[in-house]
């Protein structure tokens, strides 16, 4: 499990003093912005408890549901047991029926004695076998019942609870959905002037890169990929997709997608604090698909809200009700932990076996003017460098019978450039 990680502690904000962790809203944005986070945070705090009351009313309803089908087993043995006995051991186990449950042992031999009477019977050994059998399957059938009846009131006092706390939530969600319709255009710009405020508080070193040598673990980066192909669904409470999330529905789907395969999240926000709170992250340590808790106290019991960093000093998460799943800067003013749920790996290095092409010359000799068969040399062509004394020698008729002389192509007209390519 590890330890605790100490909470990084409230931000101080700029002109102000320290804010009260969880219902803090960042300086400048008025009364009516420090309404709608107290509200949201209520909700959100009562949806976390109902989240947990929840599971506790469906453990209960699994465990009564055992106990019953234990109860019906130990009725069936009972029954066998009695069966075996015959008439006469089931009147001497009325008898002993009626004994509190601490002496019916002690009613064994009488029990035994009793069948031995009883002619055609088996063996004395034998039956006082069958007598014990017999009183131990009474026995367990009454702790069955015992455990059944206990189970039932658990369950049904879980379901109550539950139906209670339920209750309360719809009416504090439905006053939230109230104030927000009503002041739709100051929610639109109180959301800009938060999110601006957050960012201004966003630490340093929050850029979601390689961090220490590190980067996000391909698993983790899976995840963030599934969170964002969510992005625009609806906030419901309780939802886990895939047309609705609540915020740690959305995060419990995306560690669970395919590629980051991890099925070992718990399904609440504080229990899956809990469960990776050994990894904890500094807030300047963030990488991609990191958790970032917010809460309403000093401990991790009060967490009420988490998202999924995504690096940029920003996170996605299913916000509250009446919203949708979104990118939004990290709740600095709020900010309690971090975690990470699956390991960073190293950061990838440069490979060596490629230098820059501009670590040595080129070996080509492009850049130097060799001789094309197209072109001729101008150096070995002595007769080409007289000034006018051959004008009129390149004549239209040279003899073609003797051997192509260098010096007779010099004189040669573009034309006859092909004719000297095609016999070299």
């Amino acid at each position: 499990m590890g330890t605790r990680p100490v909470p990084s502690g409230p931000i101080q904000l700029p002109g102000g003093s320290a804010p009260t962790l969880g219902t803090t809203t960042p300086a400048g944005l008025g009364p009516f912005a420090a309404q709608i986070v107290a509200k949201e945070t209520e909700l959100a705090t009562l949806g976390e408890q109902l989240l947990t009351l929840q599971q506790e009313q469906a453990r209960t309803a699994t465990a009564a549901q055992e106990a019953e089908r234990q109860l019906q087993i130990a009725q069936a043995a009972l029954l066998d047991a009695q069966l075996a006995m015959g008439s006469t051991a089931a009147e001497a186990m009325k008898r002993a029926a009626e004994l509190p449950p601490g002496e019916i042992g002690s009613n064994v031999q009488d029990l035994g004695a009793l069948i031995r009477l009883h002619k055609g019977q088996q063996r004395a050994g034998d039956s006082e076998g069958i007598a014990r059998d017999l009183l131990r399957a009474h026995a367990a059938e009454q702790q069955a019942r015992a455990t059944h009846t206990a189970a039932m009131r658990a369950a049904q006092a879980a379901l109550t609870t539950y139906r209670t706390a339920e209750a309360t939530f719809k009416e504090k969600e439905a006053e939230l959905l109230n104030l927000k319709r009503r002041d739709s255009d100051k929610i639109a710009a109180l959301e800009r002037q938060r999110e601006a405020a957050e960012q201004r508080l966003r630490p340093s070193a929050v850029d979601g890169k390689a961090i220490a040598g590190l980067v996000a673990n391909p698993r983790a980066l899976a995840a963030v990929r599934f969170a964002r192909a969510q992005l625009g669904k609806p906030y419901e409470w309780g939802a886990e997709g895939p047309s609705r999330y609540d915020c740690s529905g959305l995060i419990w789907a995306a560690y669970r997608s395919r590629g980051a395969d991890y099925d070992q999240l718990p399904r609440v926000s504080r229990d899956q604090y809990n469960a990776t709170r050994s990894r904890a992250v500094d807030r300047r340590m963030l990488l991609p698909g990191d958790l970032v808790f917010f809460a309403s106290g000093s401990s991790w019991t009060t967490i009420h809200h988490m998202g999924m960093y995504i690096g940029d000093g920003k996170m996605i998460h299913a916000p509250t009700t009446g919203d949708v799943v979104k990118i939004s800067p990290v709740w600095w003013s709020r900010f309690y932990a971090a975690t990470r749920v699956i390991p960073a790996v190293p950061a990838p290095t440069a490979s060596p076996s490629a230098p820059p092409p501009t670590t040595r010359p080129s070996s080509t000799p492009s850049p130097r003017p060799t001789p094309s068969p197209t072109q001729p040399r101008p150096t070995p062509t002595p007769t080409s460098s007289k000034p006018s004394s051959t004008p009129t020698t390149p004549s239209p008729t040279p003899s073609p019978t003797p051997p192509p002389s260098p010096s007779t192509s010099s004189g040669t007209s573009p034309t006859a450039t092909p004719t000297a390519t095609a016999t070299s």
